[in-house]
């Protein structure tokens, strides 16, 4: 078996030198590639990536010039990899990639082929209400439309095996990718097995990318898959 940890990023020239170091340096019990895809940046998150991509022989950067998302970013992540297990991780470091091997290890050891990360299953700081409240009420409105438990499904942590990531045709661009990425996998009935995780959520300072209108596209997103329409 083999793992991708596919990492979106768009202006994180602060963050993603010290999440790339501490990404290689995690002791998974795989091997691992590391693809990131620069989703348009317009600051010195490229070049940062390429400094570090001159020491790490498995990172496979994919890079365009213009912003479209970051659905379109994992998207292209998910084409562009050939491993066995896939994983989203984020580059603003609010998740701690050394939790990784635990998310994936019920995969690796056959006991199910998907895996979330579930904050609110662990320890979450720094989270503003209105942020709390769209995840809490768009996992509710996951959990009524489908029937499930899942108690986190906004996590950016998404652990899938490739013969159902491979399966779920998405076509989401935005952040309605996680609705997207959830609805089809309990609408094609596969088990999601959840896990505690820890959050750190970015300072004000450095502000959310993600508004209210995101909330609604992603309850579009499950009302559409779950209706089909």
């Amino acid at each position: 078996m083999k793992l991708s940890i596919i990492i979106p990023v768009y202006n994180e020239e602060k963050s993603i030198k010290k999440l790339l170091k501490i990404v290689e340096n995690v002791k998974y019990e795989i091997p691992f590639q590391i693809i990131i895809v620069n989703d348009g940046s317009t600051d010195r998150t490229e070049k940062e990536i390429l400094k570090m991509k001159n020491r790490i022989k498995n990172l496979k950067l994919i890079s365009y010039p213009k912003n479209k998302g970051k659905g379109y970013a994992v998207r292209k992540g998910i084409e562009n990899s050939e491993t066995d297990i896939i994983i989203i991780q984020d580059a603003d470091l609010e998740y701690n990639p050394r939790e990784i091997p635990n998310i994936i290890k019920p995969i690796i050891e056959g006991e199910c082929k998907v895996v979330y990360g579930s904050r609110f299953l662990g320890k979450f700081n720094g989270m503003g209400f209105l942020n709390l409240f769209g995840n809490k009420f768009l996992t509710f409105m996951t959990s009524l439309l489908f029937k499930s438990k899942v108690t986190d499904m906004e996590t950016c942590y998404k652990a899938i095996h490739k013969d159902i990531a491979k399966k779920l045709y998405l076509e989401s661009n935005g952040f309605e990718i996680e609705a997207e990425i959830t609805s089809k996998i309990l609408k094609g009935e596969y088990k999601i097995k959840e896990l505690p995780i820890s959050y750190i959520a970015r300072s004000k300072g450095e502000g959310k990318k993600i508004s209210w209108m995101d909330g609604i596209r992603n309850l579009k997103v499950l009302l559409k898959v779950r209706l089909n329409f």
